[in-house]
């Protein structure tokens, strides 16, 4: 997105399927490293909003700006807050429970980052949807200043998940419920999940 006449990079969300949820070789069966793949999927939509301010503070809202903004709002939109209701009910629950207090305290600060998250979001995806929709053709100061802070927001939240969160429940949770937390994380996006042999 440096210019017109390149050709645009793939976009985190090419599949018509839920976006976040398509990465080859990560199944259901594996919650924990399909939560990292989402986290992969939202650095790598986090990226696209980055060159999506720069390609239009050159080149205004043509034709591969507007795509991107589709897409960083269909990411955003959909895929996102499932992710949140996956770590919400299945990631901090038993570190609340059973987490040294440095844990609990870090959970607690990241619960509130996904209040925060959501305020952020209201206000970034409104001058997204207004390139969208026609009404604006560049992004305001202010403008920038929300897409920053939603963007510095995640990028430190899913740094403290990945480096203590995840690996400290990974440690409580037992084989039984890992299965059935991928099970449940499936049945939400209506993804079967592959049956064990055996099992």
């Amino acid at each position: 997105m440096t210019s017109r006449a390149a050709t645009p990079a793939p976009t985190p969300t090419s599949t018509r399927q839920i976006p976040g949820f398509s990465t080859p070789g990560v199944g259901f069966e594996q919650p924990f490293a399909m939560l990292e793949a989402c986290h992969e999927r939202v650095q790598r939509t986090l990226t696209l909003l980055g060159r999506l301010r720069d390609h239009v503070r050159d080149h205004g809202a043509d034709g591969p700006a507007l795509q991107a903004a589709r897409d960083v709002l269909r990411y955003f939109d959909i895929a996102a807050p499932l992710h949140h209701q996956d770590e919400e009910l299945h990631v901090f629950p038993p570190l609340l429970a059973e987490g040294q207090a440095d844990v609990v305290a870090l959970v607690q600060r990241l619960l509130q980052d996904h209040h925060d998250i959501v305020s952020d979001w209201a206000a970034a995806r409104q001058p997204l949807q207004a390139l969208v929709d026609g009404r604006a053709s560049m992004f305001s100061a202010g403008d920038l200043a929300v897409l920053d802070r939603f963007a510095q927001r995640y990028a430190r939240h899913i740094d403290d998940e990945e480096r203590i969160a995840y690996p400290a429940a990974q440690g409580i949770l037992p084989e039984a419920a890992l299965e059935s937390m991928g099970r449940e994380m499936s049945g939400r996006r209506q993804s079967p999940v592959p049956q064990r042999h055996g099992s």
